[in-house]
């Protein structure tokens, strides 16, 4: 009897070891992380400023010993923006170099497709890169989103710069899909608080390059506030278009149209420009030394100038970094899941807001703030808008 009772016990021992041993992506030196970026197709200039910044923290991370002792191992994929090249993408990752996490995946169709192939193995889906709801709701445990949504940015800034304005007839000029849509939805019902409705709407297909149309509808319905659901090249058209017909109502963008690239491209014309945003664009003068010097960290490694994809990415990594070192040593699905139950991410350098998760919390916070092209370059012009 003793014989078979510590056999038993003998096989007990076993079967924990296996068990804790069995968690994939990650062993007794090395945690495996995967990214889906786009790296080939549209935005690729802003999945290319991710990975970067996901590198740096990466190689920041591993210089200083990694999690608990393991490195950090960073794979990237490329969607090319495609929603069925993510779908293979997230394939191999999850199948073939078996990541323990998917992080920072770019793009809303493209998590959307992904995200079945992660779930059947048990793989989080860690702060996309993406401002749509779908990212969190509905609610599953293997979700977790760090992005105000498209929705709450314009719902929450658009009363207050109506009023600040003195906005009469605030009006709207989107891209005809989810993203430009969110965008319209928020506008409206943050004019519902106020007791006003929407003017003018008028939307074009997205690759538009021409929006003279557009703003010429604006023009002629007398239109004092128009929302942006635009992104670079669009929102760079129609103020463009704009100021050349005399027409300048005041423009707000959401965080789609915070990037560098708007007064890089778009040139003084763009001075004025209202957009939503969380964390801060940073310029290598910033007024800010954490920020100044943590771009020119990044100008050093990379030979170009940091931009806030550049932020997002090295954040994202940084917070799996925060959740994996909670978790401890016996990482795991679950050890992770249980650590960001409880999770608080404290305001970075950068900017962001308190983030802060529970057990059925998947969205960090749904804040974002203001920022306003000057002189050439974004300034941050509000606090945090809160509900």
């Amino acid at each position: 009897m003793k014989i078979r009772a510590l056999a038993a016990a003998a096989a007990a021992l076993a079967l924990a070891a296996g068990a804790a041993q069995a968690q994939q992506g990650v062993s007794k030196t090395e945690i495996t992380l995967g990214s889906i970026q786009d790296l080939s197709g549209p935005l690729a200039g802003f999945g290319k400023q991710l990975r970067m910044g996901m590198q740096l923290r990466v190689e920041e991370a591993n210089e200083q010993g990694g999690v608990h002792g393991r490195k950090l191992k960073l794979l990237f994929e490329d969607s090319g923006y495609d929603p069925k090249k993510a779908v293979l993408a997230a394939q191999k990752l999850v199948n073939q170099d078996k990541i323990f996490m998917m992080v920072g995946h770019i793009g809303t169709a493209q998590n959307l497709a992904a995200m079945p192939v992660q779930f059947e193995k048990n793989v989080i889906n860690f702060f996309p890169v993406t401002a749509a709801r779908e990212m969190y709701e509905p609610f599953h445990r293997l979700k977790y989103s760090f992005a105000a949504t498209y929705y709450d940015q314009i719902r929450l800034a658009l009363p207050k710069l109506a009023k600040d304005k003195g906005a009469k007839k605030v009006c709207a000029i989107y891209q005809d899909d989810e993203f430009g849509l969110e965008v319209v939805r928020g506008a409206e019902d943050g004019l519902k608080t106020m007791g006003m409705a929407m003017g003018e709407k008028t939307s074009f297909k997205r690759g538009a390059t021409d929006f003279s149309s557009q703003v010429a509808r604006m023009k002629a319905a007398g239109c004092d506030l128009v929302v942006l659901g635009t992104i670079i090249r669009e929102t760079i058209g129609t103020i463009g278009e704009s100021r050349k017909t005399g027409f300048s109502p005041t423009f707000l963008g959401s965080s789609a149209a915070y990037t560098d690239l708007i007064h890089k491209l778009g040139g003084p014309a763009m001075n004025g420009l209202y957009a939503t945003m969380t964390v801060v664009n940073p310029y290598l003068d910033d007024a800010s030394q954490p920020v100044r010097f943590w771009a020119t960290k990044y100008k050093t490694k990379f030979n170009e100038d940091p931009t806030v994809f550049s932020v997002y990415g090295y954040l994202v990594i940084d917070s799996f970094i925060r959740g994996a070192q909670k978790a401890g040593p016996n990482l795991s699905t679950d050890s992770f899941i249980k650590a960001m139950d409880t999770m608080v991410v404290p305001p970075d350098i950068f900017g962001s807001a308190e983030a802060t998760f529970g057990p059925q919390k998947r969205l960090g916070n749904n804040l974002s703030r203001l920022s306003q092209i000057t002189d050439g370059r974004w300034k941050v012009i509000s606090e945090y808008v809160k509900p």
